[in-house]
Parts: C-alpha cells; sequence; structure tokens
C-alpha cells in the first residue's frame, strides 16, 4: 500500500478497485483444501485487490467458502489506508457478479466518493423485466440481415450457407437499458442495473451490471463498455503472478505456511511491477513484464 500511495506525485482524480478470486489448484493433503465444482478441482480460492497494476491485498481462502467471503473486510481495510493520504479521490470499485452482495453495496453507499459497478446473474424476473428490448433489438438485427441475404440470392444460387454468410457481413445489435430492480428477499433497496443486449444469427446473449453510479453521470452503454468490461484486465495479473511468480506454489502442509508462501510471491509481484514503472519507464520493456 505504501508503494501503491507513493506512485502518484499528486492526488488522482478516481481510481478502480479490482475485487476477484482466482483458483490455486493443489495436488497434495493441504489442510482446508476442498473439491470446488466450478474450478473442477481441488483447490484454494485466493481473494485479490488490483488497481490497475498495483496489487493491494491478497488473502489466501478455502474454496469451499463463499466467493465474496471476506471481500467486504479487506475491502474496507485498504479503502481506509487510501483514505488517509488521499482525502478526495473518487473510487469505484469492480467486480463480478460475486460480489453483488447487499453488504457490499451498502457499505459503498454509505461512504462518500465510493461507487461499485458488479456483475450481476441473471434470473427470470430481470429477464421478464427487459422482454420488450429484446424484441427490439431482434427487430433491429433481422432488418439488417434479410436484405443481405436477398441480396446475396441474387448472386449466388440459394442455399442454407448464404444466412451464414450473410451474417458475417453484418454486425450483431446491440443495445443498453437502465432499470431499476430490487431483489425480492437479499437486497434492502432497489437499484440501479444496466442491461447489454446483443443479438446476432446465434442468437441472443444477455448481460447485467448494478451500479451506485446515475444514469446522468454515466449511460449505460458507457457503463457497460468503459466502467465494467474493462475489469478482464485483471486475469494477465493472475497470469504474472502464478506464471512467472509461482504464486500457486502452495504446497506445504499447513494454510498458514501456504499463506505466507502466496505473501512471498506478492512481494515479488510488487517488486517486480515496480522494477518495471520506475526503472524500464518509457523503455521498449515498459508495459512487458519480463525481459528474456
Amino acid at each position: 500500500m505504501d508503494i501503491f500511495l507513493g506512485s502518484c506525485a499528486k492526488e488522482p482524480r478516481q481510481i478502480i478497485l479490482d475485487l476477484d478470486v482466482t483458483d490455486d489448484l493443489v495436488h497434495g493433503t493441504q489442510e482446508q483444501v476442498f473439491f470446488n465444482t466450478y474450478y473442477a478441482g481441488y483447490c484454494y480460492a485466493p481473494q485479490n485487490i488490483f488497481c490497475g497494476k498495483h496489487l493491494l491485498a491478497v488473502k489466501l481462502r478455502p474454496s469451499n467458502v463463499d466467493p465474496a467471503a471476506g471481500a467486504l473486510s479487506e475491502l474496507q481495510r485498504v479503502i481506509k489506508q487510501i483514505r488517509l493520504q488521499w482525502k478526495n479521490v473518487e473510487i469505484l470499485v469492480r467486480g463480478d457478479s460475486a460480489y453483488s452482495r447487499d453488504d457490499i453495496m451498502t457499505w459503498c453507499e454509505s461512504q462518500t466518493g465510493v461507487d461499485y459497478v458488479f456483475g450481476l446473474a441473471r434470473n427470470s424476473r430481470l429477464i421478464q423485466m427487459t422482454t420488450v428490448t429484446q424484441s427490439k433489438v431482434k427487430e433491429e438485427f433481422e432488418q439488417n440481415f434479410s436484405p443481405v441475404v436477398s441480396f446475396l440470392e441474387t448472386l449466388f444460387i440459394p442455399d442454407e450457407e448464404l444466412p451464414q454468410l450473410a451474417s458475417e457481413l453484418i454486425n450483431n445489435s446491440t443495445w443498453y437499458k437502465s432499470l431499476n430492480y430490487q431483489t425480492r428477499d437479499s437486497w434492502s433497496r432497489s437499484r440501479r442495473v444496466v442491461s447489454k443486449f446483443e443479438y446476432g444469427a446465434k442468437g441472443t446473449n444477455i448481460r447485467f451490471v448494478v451500479t451506485s453510479l446515475t444514469t446522468k453521470k454515466v449511460p449505460p452503454a458507457q457503463l457497460y463498455t468503459q466502467k465494467y468490461c474493462k475489469r478482464g484486465e485483471m486475469e494477465n495479473r493472475f497470469k504474472e503472478q502464478q506464471l512467472e511468480l509461482f504464486s500457486d506454489r502452495t504446497s506445504t502442509h499447513t494454510f498458514a505456511g501456504n499463506q505466507l508462501r502466496l505473501w512471498f510471491s506478492s512481494i515479488a509481484y510488487v517488486l517486480m511491477n515496480a522494477l518495471r514503472s520506475k526503472c524500464l519507464a518509457k523503455t521498449e520493456l515498459d508495459q512487458k513484464w519480463c525481459a528474456e
């Protein structure tokens, strides 16, 4: 945290904190190892917090706990440290649908200058609330699709491959929409949900995110594409840690010993990131993880 807070010459206007869990597959009889059906193996499930390329927190956890277990306390600890130095920075907390929990969102809403955007698992109520938009995005695609098929039929002998060819010549139709939504039991209040509808030759793809950011501040399309989707970059941080710095080498028997090993790997990551950002700045190696 000290290295992160010292990385900026002045207080930034906004920072984004990414929450995520990764799998750490094990192959022995380590303490607190369980089979996880999502990862299809025996593993740990470390909880991580990143800000860009800066690792701010990493906590080893057994894989049989709730995906969001311990996330709020880690988030509170990190934000408390940030606020000691940066009083006015706007903080956006970002994560997948595992973190769209009422306690996390309620705490963020109670803090000045802290917002969130989390994935939200779709359900029958959300699908029903957006049936009109689903119909409109399908209609738009078909209106663009039919003339292309008709044109191709004037050039080629009509066959079953022409629709596939036509689908490759036009873009899928994509719409975004905001709505107010509250779960029946688990949420204490109604919240803004942004839905993404994409319709193409392969059918409909519907995604949802929940956020504290207002429509006036961030419109639906921008919220999804610019604020939420970029969280995928965090996967590269996991790869750097596991493939280059052996964060998954948690092969000692005790849980505490494996947490210590994970911290050693994390210290190595922080040092390598400092080398990259400070010593290799403005060189061809600036954006690379390490030299050959």
